[in-house]
């Protein structure tokens, strides 16, 4: 019996259009049908590729001063897990000195939980109130980079003055914050605001007229609605900012644009917005993530990149993202549920590493894939490291030889796949020993 031969020429109703397989442009009447039912491109989503070349570049004669210097501004008897939480996340961003001010009164507390942050004690008026102008002072007078104000805080008249000093160099009192007057001259140091920060601004007319620094502002939804209340708007007209993400967009956009500043809007896709009109949303969607403290990591993420030299909507990209491939990570080892706070500081220099490879590669002009190696890392290269790559594992040993956070998803699809290439390639020694 003669085979039946199938063509591609057939039409007619309810029979598909078979087009050759190929990478050439959709015909015109698909590109149309794709127009009609709403499908466009939106804003960009952040990959491995756009975030490694943000990668702060590490100076071999490099040395702690040389990687940045933050001062972080948070905590409260209440709220202490959350200046500690800022503070392990910039360490392990790569910041290469942290300091945690807080009230003198809670100074040794704190003291004692901190490893390698130092502490720096802000003048009281009473306990665990701050002084606002001497505690400015103080501030002002610590050699910094960059800064992160909010987490845990204890929210106080005083501690919204000191936001405001901090914030303008001004000189008016705590509830004036002008419309229309020029920002007083601040010096310029890049801020996270977070958490009490947010709050404050919220409960204070035009506050974005009198700012003098450059900010990141990180709002969850709730915190975003009640700053878009406090400027004027109905968080109702913004839509459902949880979601929808054309409406996060739309709504983070246009605070970005009036607020003249960066602005966080966390969540599921977390949407990055720049005043200029520059949009970027995060891919992740991880449940896990929905754990307290989650969002002090990611404060102390982008203060650490802030204070290593990037701009606040790169520095504000790339948090983001590693704030997230640590998310993945972590979810990979333990589910949907369960993730802590603290258990995504660790997983950070992980991904970091990730990006810092592929940035090495694009500034080498190498390309990922089974192209000849260079004759320097063949003649470099020794026998272990030969039979890791063969092995198909491009994983560093982490924690006394076993895979790091970041590298649990590899694995877990090595697995499904049929085993490890490291198994692999060990299986074949094994074999050539008894032949």
């Amino acid at each position: 019996m003669r085979p039946i031969m199938r063509t591609s020429s057939v039409t007619g109703p309810g029979v598909a259009d078979r087009r050759p397989v190929g990478f050439g442009s959709p015909a015109p009447e698909v590109v149309a049908e794709r127009s009609e039912v709403g499908i466009t491109t939106g804003p960009p989503t952040l990959d491995d590729d756009a975030m490694a070349r943000l990668v702060p570049q590490r100076s071999k004669r490099g040395h702690k001063g040389s990687f940045g210097k933050l001062l972080v501004i948070a905590g409260s008897l209440d709220y202490a897990g959350a200046a500690l939480l800022v503070c392990r996340a910039a360490g392990r961003a790569g910041a290469g000195l942290v300091t945690l001010a807080v009230p003198e009164s809670l100074q040794p507390l704190f003291a004692a939980k901190v490893v390698e942050a130092t502490t720096m004690a802000m003048p009281e008026d009473d306990v665990e109130e701050v002084d606002p102008e001497p505690a400015l002072a103080k501030v002002l007078d610590h050699d910094h980079d960059a800064l992160v104000i909010g987490p845990g805080l204890r929210p106080s008249l005083a501690t919204a003055e000191l936001l405001r000093l901090l914030l303008t160099g001004g000189e008016e009192s705590a509830d004036a914050w002008p419309e229309g007057l020029p920002p007083r001259s601040a010096d310029g140091t890049p801020v996270v605001l977070d958490a009490e920060a947010l709050r404050t601004l919220a409960a204070a007319d035009a506050w974005w007229t009198r700012v003098g620094r450059p900010c990141v502002l990180t709002p969850h939804s709730g915190e975003f609605a009640r700053l878009r209340a406090g400027s004027g708007h109905d968080p109702g007209e913004d839509g459902d900012l949880n979601g929808d993400d054309d409406a996060r967009a739309r709504a983070a956009a246009s605070a970005a644009a009036e607020w003249g500043q960066v602005v966080v809007l966390k969540g599921a896709r977390t949407v990055i917005a720049a005043p200029a009109g520059e949009l970027a949303v995060a891919p992740f969607e991880n449940p896990a993530m929905a754990s307290g403290g989650t969002g002090d990591v990611l404060s102390g993420t982008i203060g650490a990149l802030l204070a290593q030299g990037l701009a606040p909507f790169d520095a504000a990209k790339l948090g983001v993202y590693l704030h997230g491939l640590a998310g993945d990570a972590v979810r990979e080892r333990v589910g949907d549920a369960g993730l802590l706070a603290g258990d995504l500081p660790d997983a950070l220099p992980i991904g970091r590493r990730r990006l810092a490879r592929i940035a090495e590669r694009q500034r080498g002009g190498r390309r990922l894939g089974f192209g000849a190696r260079d004759d320097a890392d063949a003649a470099g290269a020794d026998p272990g490291s030969m039979r890791h790559r063969a092995g198909g594992d491009d994983r560093d040993p982490v924690d006394g030889g076993e895979p790091g956070p970041a590298d649990d998803a590899d694995g877990a699809r090595q697995a499904r796949s049929g085993g490890s290439g490291t198994a692999d390639a060990s299986s074949g020694r094994r074999g050539r020993r008894t032949r």
